[in-house]
């Protein structure tokens, strides 16, 4: 079946009350390229805009299973790498990310990809506006779940490297942890599972960055959590507050962690440091490793191995068996 695809708009206004999504049509200019899209059978709403600050619209798209057999899906929430500095909502129809998603799409989850503010020279955007924006962007979608037809009981996140921690943070801290939009406050949603590809966990112990390369400096994504010039406790704070590590506890929703032997820009340690906690504290954490792995799965000598599809398959599968597990309850 054949989809034509829709430009939506969302105009959300700011009241007591969080208003309900309403869209319209945008028709497409001419001579403009569109971007890439996911492949589904179902329904696409893109452009949906969850939240403006700074006078700034952020947007998120959504791709949705056939049928929707039950009108309420659940959804799994894609969040971008490019070091909290670079990248977009777009990245989801790149590569390995286009199988993992269209894999998802058609085992019944609703997929959105979201944009965030990100950290450019000037901006006084630093990472903890980057994790606010994408928790918005889940309390949006949960306050709007009737109208956008998915569960807010069944939400689950996917990120990579810089998307990877906020995926990771998305999952362990509370919904109502670092508040963003007010008009948002109050949106009750439930994340079940999450995976981290290449992202980090620890920001305070620094030697979890050390490299063979070195060119990199241990506290490379320091200027990107706060000002150089700010007060030390201050800046441990918020090293500390921005570690997703910090909020693992055994009541925490499983996540999967998946990182390459080779990357020297988010290191494998994160992975294991992140399960050696997780066995201290008896939390659900497991760890796959690609041997001759880079950052991104840049082969590194060798082929990568295991191979990109059991990346994918790794992962479909553990999202899959979480979602299975609060099915049956």
């Amino acid at each position: 079946m054949r989809v034509a695809l829709t430009r939506l708009v969302v105009v959300c206004v700011a009241t007591a009350t969080l208003a309900q999504p309403c869209f319209s049509q945008e028709a497409a200019k001419p001579n403009k390229r569109l971007p890439a899209t996911l492949e589904t059978q179902g329904e696409r709403k893109l452009d949906v805009v969850y939240k403006q600050v700074d006078g700034k619209k952020l947007s998120l798209d959504l791709y949705y299973p056939a049928g929707n057999r039950d009108g309420r899906c659940p959804l799994i929430l894609y969040t971008h790498g490019g070091g909290w500095a670079a990248g977009s909502r777009h990245g989801v129809t790149k590569g390995l990310f286009r199988s993992l998603f269209e894999k998802l799409i058609e085992k019944g989850f609703c997929v959105a990809s979201v944009d965030y503010r990100l950290v450019k020279k000037g901006s006084g955007v630093l990472m903890r506006d980057c994790v606010i924006d994408c928790k918005d962007a889940a309390r949006y979608l949960a306050s709007n779940g009737d109208s956008l037809g998915l569960d807010p009981t069944r939400f689950f996140v996917m990120g990579d490297s810089a998307g990877g921690q906020i995926a990771q943070m998305l999952l362990l801290s509370a919904p109502d942890s670092l508040p963003g939009d007010p008009s948002l406050a109050g949106a009750n949603y439930n994340i079940v599972a999450g995976v981290s590809w290449y992202g980090p966990c620890d920001f305070e112990k620094v030697d979890l960055f050390e490299t063979s390369d070195s060119s990199k400096k241990a506290d490379r994504f320091g200027g990107r959590i706060l000002e150089s010039d700010a007060d030390p406790k201050i800046k441990l704070a918020r090293y500390r507050e921005m570690s997703p590590i910090n909020y693992l506890s055994e009541d925490s929703p499983p996540l999967l962690m998946i990182q390459g032997d080779k990357d020297t820009t988010i290191p494998v340690k994160h992975a294991w440091y992140m399960k050696e906690k997780a066995e201290e504290l008896n939390a659900p954490v497991e760890v796959m490793i690609i041997r001759n792995s880079g950052h991104n799965w840049r082969k590194v000598g060798a082929e990568i191995d295991p191979p990109f599809n059991a990346i994918v398959d790794r992962s479909v599968r553990f999202i899959v068996e979480q979602l299975s597990k609060v099915s049956s309850k």
